[in-house]
């Protein structure tokens, strides 16, 4: 892999991997047009920029999550974090091996139509019925913080989106567009870290960083610098708007990809 094709991998990775349109997605879909095929690995690695744009954009949420712990024996949004981010982790690492090698999952079709089907939720989402309304994540009942949980296991699915899951799960769940998508980020981070350890552990994993070792850190680099951008330009967005208009971007994509397939086909 080149540095170029993993600057570029980079910028989309950071750029969608907090805005909701599936960072597996674009990565599967840019990776099919380099190379012809998708590298799980790769997009496993690229992930270690995103995790430390979070830590660094939440780093005061961080410490007061950490303080309310601690020193205020307040375990409420902790909890609720661990509540979030266990089902999704578990079956992730559950099917680990057979996500990596399972076709599926590394698919244009899967992507396509996960895109498109997340997409008409976006459009929808305002008009379905929502949970009475929460103030943020911190008051969230363990039930809905577990409910947000299972409907994240789908982001496995690439095109579905981790912080489009998430960010759905939470408005449903009564949250305002804006806090769900931060609880969203929050709850991105044991899963994001849990991992990168993995991969950090296992030989594969270690090797597969150091044959590939200019290309990922240049990624990570350029992923890090956009996942800030992107963190920030989306908490702004939903503080005003909600998620149409990624629903649309979503669907005009998932055409345009449908349509470039027919063309390949003809």
């Amino acid at each position: 892999m080149s540095i170029l094709e993993g600057a570029i991998l980079g910028l989309i990775q950071g750029l969608t991997e907090f805005i909701p349109v599936s960072s597996s997605g674009h990565l599967v879909i840019a990776q099919n047009f380099f190379s012809g095929s998708s590298e799980h690995m790769f997009l496993q690695w690229i992930d270690v920029g995103t995790f430390f744009a979070l830590v660094v954009f939440f780093r005061h949420k961080l410490i007061n999550i950490y303080k309310d712990i601690f020193f205020h024996r307040n375990y409420r949004l902790a909890r609720n974090i661990v509540l979030t981010a266990t089902p999704a982790g578990l079956v992730g690492l559950i099917l680990s091996n057979f996500i990596q090698t399972n076709p599926f999952f590394g698919s244009i079709v899967t992507v396509t139509v996960a895109l498109a089907v997340v997409g008409v939720i976006m459009i929808v989402l305002e008009k379905l019925p929502h949970a009475s309304a929460v103030k943020d994540g911190d008051h969230l009942k363990a039930s809905r913080a577990i409910i947000i949980g299972i409907v994240q296991i789908f982001a496995l699915i690439p095109g579905v989106s981790r912080s489009g899951s998430t960010i759905i799960a939470g408005r449903l769940m009564g949250l305002s567009a804006a806090r769900a998508a931060e609880y969203s980020f929050l709850v991105s981070l044991p899963i994001i870290g849990a991992v990168i350890l993995k991969l950090i552990v296992t030989p594969d994993g270690r090797q597969y960083y150091m044959d590939n070792f200019a290309a990922l850190t240049v990624g990570n680099i350029v992923a890090f610098i956009s996942a800030l951008i992107a963190i920030k330009f989306l908490i702004n967005y939903l503080s005003k708007h909600g998620l149409a208009l990624f629903g649309w971007y979503r669907l005009i994509l998932a055409s345009v990809i449908s349509m470039l397939f027919l063309v390949e086909l003809i």
